[in-house]
């Protein structure tokens, strides 16, 4: 399930807040996941006249005929009337939009996805709150709507969904979505409580210690550096696998430059990081930019395409570590750049599923035991990354070699860590770490995949980072407007990105000068004080040293 971090002001009835978030479950669950959910077309189908919802013993009910005409003409006829009543003019123009947003995607493509083990859990889901009028769930009944709106003229739409649901009647199951709103209420409160703790934790490090940056270097802009970009190809033949690298080399004669690689989340490719790469190599550092094949912007677009029949192999949490130990391997073969590299020093960044990379090389091992338990319950978790990390239970469960010496220094952004690694191999990690949170993270939430997991971390350094209102693509460069991949709402996707880039940019540099290239007067910027300095709205910045269990006792359940 896919939902926006949010706070309830306090005037607003637990009535009110239900209201409120049923919308929330219709926009942010209903529409993302059914745009993807579909399966092999029925030999014949009718589309569904009214939509239904129980309200304790009260029936309402609404046509589709009436959805159809405010979505295609702006009307609102006498029965919707009733319903538009308790909504304001933009919500109103959001469920017009929402109805008609088409998502390009083909009919072979979202079977395969159906049939895929990510699929069949949404699927599920969904069925529990979408259900025929019988009050059976909507399993079969989504995935001959989707299918049937996929192969339209018009595409696959919400409205078309709707109008080809292949019953009489579509049924809201109030009672289970009220389920779900009181479980993400909790969440919420949950987080909120979280990043309070982090709040105050900040202030008490900002009084511990005063420093003057005015007459610091700026790090949010461009080091003095210039630096040559080579384009490479990485060919193991030993896993038949082949990937392209950009390799930025910083100009600075005969000294060895330390090496940063970046590893990208899933759907992602080189350009997602342009941005940080050139700014870490005009300080002096190499930086090498690589993509993963098996989770790349090619897969996403081949599953798109109907061309893969999985979201992710299991085997890419394999890959994606070696991918980089080959990496590392052949620069030091390479003689034409090895004599300008460090690579004994070598850090890495990972965004994602890149941010489970970058833990795996430093040192943590995939727990199978935590996994076991914690995918028994994927059909109730609010936790969307779990459908990924559980892909993980596929694979043989064998001791792994991903560890790599080589990394003295690690930064995971938005990681999807805490069943994949659990607390006991995130403790094995013994260089400094920074995990980077974003408060409005839908996809890897950061009470539970970032927050919690850095109080398990045993490193002598470490720092939690806190992108308050971001998302989980607040990091990314903004995608390129002729791209054809699923668009992402506005509320997914975030606040204007453009001053977290700035952070990105400052504390990458700061932590890898620090750790990296042992330049101690780099230090300070990695401080609760440096943090409030440069943070500025919409996405504001915290940045902490230590947080403990006690602190945020009770708001997650002991693992």
């Amino acid at each position: 399930m896919i939902f926006e971090a949010v706070s309830f002001p306090n005037s607003r009835s637990l009535s009110a807040k239900r209201a409120w978030l049923t919308g929330k479950i219709t926009s942010q669950l209903l529409f993302p996941a059914a745009c993807l959910l579909v399966a092999f077309l029925p030999s014949k189908a009718w589309g569904a006249e009214r939509v239904y919802i129980n309200y304790g013993p009260v029936e309402f009910s609404l046509p589709i005929s009436s959805l159809t005409a405010y979505a295609k003409e702006g009307k609102i006829d006498s029965e919707l009337e009733i319903y538009a009543g308790y909504v304001n003019s933009k919500q109103l123009s959001q469920l017009r939009e929402a109805l008609l947003t088409r998502i390009d995607v083909t009919p072979v493509a979202t079977s395969q996805f159906l049939y895929s083990p990510i699929g069949e859990i949404l699927l599920r889901r969904l069925g529990e709150v979408i259900q025929t009028k019988a009050h059976q769930s909507g399993f079969y009944a989504l995935r001959s709507a989707l299918i049937l709106s996929a192969a339209s003229p018009e595409g696959l739409t919400l409205l078309n969904v709707l109008q080809k649901f292949p019953t009489y009647g579509i049924r809201l199951n109030s009672t289970r979505a009220f389920e779900i709103v009181d479980e993400l209420s909790r969440v919420i409160q949950q987080t909120e409580k979280a990043i309070a703790a982090i709040e105050k934790q900040s202030s008490t490090e900002i009084n511990a210690k005063s420093v003057n940056f005015s007459q610091m270097i700026d790090l949010r802009q461009s080091g003095p550096i210039s630096f040559t970009k080579k384009s490479l190809v990485m060919n193991d033949a030993k896993r038949d696998r082949s990937f392209p690298v950009d390799l930025y080399l910083p100009d600075i004669g005969r000294q060895h430059a330390p090496v940063i690689v970046i590893s990208h989340g899933f759907g992602n490719d080189r350009s997602t990081f342009i941005y940080l790469a050139e700014h870490l190599v005009s300080y002096g550092f190499a930086v090498a930019v690589l993509e993963h094949p098996g989770s790349n912007a090619k897969q996403l677009q081949a599953i798109i395409n109907g061309l893969a029949n999985e979201v992710v192999p299991p085997k890419e949490f394999v890959d994606r570590p070696l991918d980089i130990k080959y990496l590392l391997n052949q620069l030091e073969r390479d003689f034409s750049v090895n004599d300008r590299l460090n690579l004994q020093q070598v850090g890495v960044i990972g965004q994602s599923f890149g941010g489970y990379t970058a833990l795996a090389l430093a040192g943590a091992e995939i727990n199978f035991d935590q996994l076991a338990k914690d995918c028994l319950k994927l059909d109730n978790t609010l936790n969307l990354s779990l459908l990924l990390q559980c892909r993980a239970v596929e694979l043989h469960q064998a001791k792994f070699d991903l560890h790599d010496s080589r990394i003295k220094a690690a930064i995971a952004i938005n990681p999807i860590d805490s069943s994949i690694y659990g607390a006991t191999e995130l403790a094995k990690i013994n260089v400094p770490v920074m995990l980077v949170a974003s408060s409005a993270d839908t996809i890897a939430p950061p009470l539970l995949e970032q927050i919690q997991p850095f109080t398990w971390l045993t490193a002598k350094e470490k720092y939690l980072v806190l992108l308050k209102q971001g998302t989980h693509f607040s990091t990314l460069a903004k995608p390129d407007p002729n791209s054809t991949f699923i668009p992402l709402s506005p509320d997914t996707l975030g606040p204007d990105p453009t001053g977290t880039y700035t952070y990105m940019k400052a504390l990458s540099t700061a932590f890898f000068q620090t750790h990296l290239s042992n330049n101690s007067e780099y230090s300070p910027y990695l401080s609760a004080g440096y943090a409030q300095l440069i943070s500025q709205e919409p996405i504001s910045l915290i940045l902490i040293k230590s947080l403990t269990p006690n602190q945020i006792d009770g708001l997650v359940e002991t693992p």
